[in-house]
């Protein structure tokens, strides 16, 4: 059943085309996942879609009596109601039958009106939708209802907006970012709850988890031009590259019968037949096919940043707290060369605060850090770039360094730097007031990146790009050889891009994992069984109780184990100062045999630990 169809549409701002003759559907079923290039109309599409935009040309056409619903970046909720009250505001017929009912029990005294309510609530069988509405109030942490619009953050707002429409049961939902502002632990249950509820989906995201495990259709903008892919983002990233190398194989031949008209069209009579005349329109159209140009870019680059010395970063039992909330106690950690860590964890449980604490921004309660002399850091905050009236883009990163060096005396321009993130020349020319909120963050990367750091810190880098961005962040991430520390919600990116993991628990807690993301939920979902007490509860008392990570194992065993973990951190750091020493230091025979010696112990320390550790880890996950 069709509910929507898009009739050749067009939008322009000014000179600036951003597509014409746009036409597809939307059917009954479908989960679509919506993907462009940032800056290259994908909100505007969106918008026109949704009705909050009309297009230059043509036409949206819905179905009689559809139900649709649009959560937008930026939700526009009443400030002066509180967060009940938004909820009870929808028309949806479930809903006022349990607001109904909620007042009913808030009053006792009065028998009748609590009769009504409980059989209205029989009536159309409401207890069901009421146990759903608070998990759902639930798992979005919005347990307080009586606190007001206009003192949540955007984050809360954004999650509040997520449940009213989910609560409202539309028909057809349109979502932009429906995972920013979300935690891990959120975004799961979301795409859980999407991938197996009746909803018929069309949104924007840059969560490539999200696309492969919700939707059944990919569709793409690309240059002014849809591509529809029925399956999900595998299946779209397989056929997209089997697209690409037919209009290749397209192009290549449209080269060579340009040139061989080329050469006709110089020895032709000045005198035009019907028939040359049909030949010159065609050559036209050749010659567009023959000129046409991907601006995709593979980063394969040797980075020749300033030498790291055998003192990298050192985090000495530090520790914070903010009144009662504790976000670090005696947290300790040596950074080695090449180091790749990524940072999860619940909002609010000090991630951010430890970056700032690494980069001078806050100051441990407690202990100290200690900083390699020859560390450069390059800190990319969620706050963003503070830009001077009237810049143009090229002038902002220039404020911060004219090239990046590479080996064998080579160098990436800042021109080229921002040509490799998808500003081409023109563009970099562009105010950068015109620039989408996205490419905003594109170019506030670039000035992070083009100072040369040995060290790169970044908080949140992926919100607000599109995919094509965050694959050539991901191939310049994977070229970088220095260290780096990620804060992401994205988990396809953290799996991509690191090796290590710092997992933020509350309350101090800090686990140490060695492995990406996809990693740590095998081994938590194989270790740490959850088991949900949601019936008869309200938001606030539910609770979710975990398995003691440690339970297969004795007191003495989990001594023992606690033990080999602390040691194994010691032995690979001595087996990294002597693997350093014979890196870069000249050392006579007699002392190479000493080191040897000395390493080759450690080494089978580090065996022998680790077959202990196997054992006990067998333990726990039994």
């Amino acid at each position: 059943m069709n509910y929507v169809s898009v009739e050749n549409i067009a939008k322009a701002f000014g000179e600036r085309i951003l597509f014409k003759n746009i036409s597809f559907g939307i059917n009954e079923g479908q989960k679509i996942g919506f993907v462009a290039k940032n800056g290259t109309g994908k909100t505007s599409l969106l918008d026109i879609i949704a009705g909050d935009e009309a297009p230059d040309e043509g036409q949206v056409v819905y179905r009689k009596n559809l139900k649709v619903a649009f959560l937008p970046q930026e939700p526009n909720l009443d400030p002066n109601l509180t967060i009940e009250q938004t909820i009870f505001a929808s028309d949806n017929q479930i809903l006022q039958v349990i607001n109904a009912y909620e007042k009913a029990l808030q009053n006792p005294d009065d028998s009748e009106a609590y009769q009504k309510a409980f059989e209205q609530m029989d009536a159309i069988n409401a207890w069901d939708f009421e146990t759903q509405y608070k998990q759902i109030l639930f798992k979005l942490k919005l347990e307080d209802l009586s606190k007001k619009v206009d003192e949540l953050s955007g984050g809360q707002k954004k999650r509040l907006a997520l449940a009213n429409i989910l609560l409202s049961k539309p028909d057809l939902l349109y979502l932009d970012e429906p995972t920013n502002h979300l935690d891990l632990e959120m975004i799961e249950w979301l795409e859980e709850y999407f991938a197996k509820e009746n909803f018929t989906l069309f949104m924007v995201t840059h969560d490539r988890y999200f696309l492969e495990n919700v939707c059944n259709e990919i569709v793409e903008l690309e240059n002014g031009q849809l591509y529809s892919y029925k399956g999900n983002y595998g299946y779209y990233l397989n056929n997209k590259e089997a697209r690409i190398a037919n209009e290749q194989t397209a192009t290549d031949k449209a080269k060579q019968l340009y040139k061989k008209e080329l050469d006709w069209m110089r020895r032709q009579p000045k005198a035009r037949t019907t028939k040359s005349k049909s030949r010159i329109d065609d050559f036209s159209e050749i010659k567009e096919r023959a000129h046409k140009r991907r601006n995709d870019h593979k980063i394969q680059l040797e980075i020749n940043m300033e030498r790291m010395g055998s003192k990298i970063l050192e985090l000495h039992k530090i520790s914070k707290r903010f009144d009662e909330l504790i976000l670090l106690d005696k947290f300790e950690y040596v950074f080695k060369k090449g180091e790749r860590i990524g940072i999860i964890g619940k909002n609010g449980t000090g991630k951010s605060t430890l970056l700032n604490m690494i980069t001078g921004g806050v100051t441990p309660d407690q202990g100290k850090i200690v900083i390699g002399d020859t560390i450069k850091f390059g800190y990319y905050t969620q706050r963003g770039i503070t830009i001077k009236e009237g810049q143009k883009v090229i002038e902002v990163i220039r404020e911060f360094g004219d090239y990046i060096p590479l080996k064998k005396g080579r160098q990436i321009s800042a021109q080229q730097l921002l040509e490799r993130f998808l500003f081409d020349r023109k563009k970099q020319y562009d105010f950068v007031e015109k620039l989408s909120g996205g490419e905003r963050k594109r170019l506030y990367l670039c000035t992070v990146l083009i100072q040369n750091p040995n060290f790169l810190i970044l908080d949140e880098p992926t919100n607000d790009l599109d995919i094509v961005t965050l694959n050539v962040l991901e191939n310049f991430l994977l070229d970088f050889p220095g260290c780096l520390i990620v804060v992401s919600h994205d988990r396809y990116f953290m799996d991509k891009i690191v090796d290590h993991l710092f997992v933020f628990r509350g309350n101090g807690a800090i686990q140490d994992f060695p492995g990406n993301y996809t990693d740590y939920r095998i081994y938590e979902n194989s270790s740490t069984p959850e088991v949900s007490i949601t019936e008869n509860l309200e938001p606030k008392a539910k609770k979710t109780w975990k398995k003691d990570p440690k339970a297969g194992l004795s007191y003495n065993e989990q001594k023992e184990f606690n033990r080999i973990e602390r040691d194994l951190k010691k032995l690979e750091l001595q087996k990294k100062e002597i693997e350093t020493l014979f890196a870069e230091e000249h050392m006579d025979g007699e002392k190479i045999n000493e080191e040897s010696q000395k390493l080759q112990k450690i080494i089978e320390q580090i065996e022998e630990n680790e077959m202990r550790w196997f054992e006990l880890s067998e333990k726990i996950i039994s």
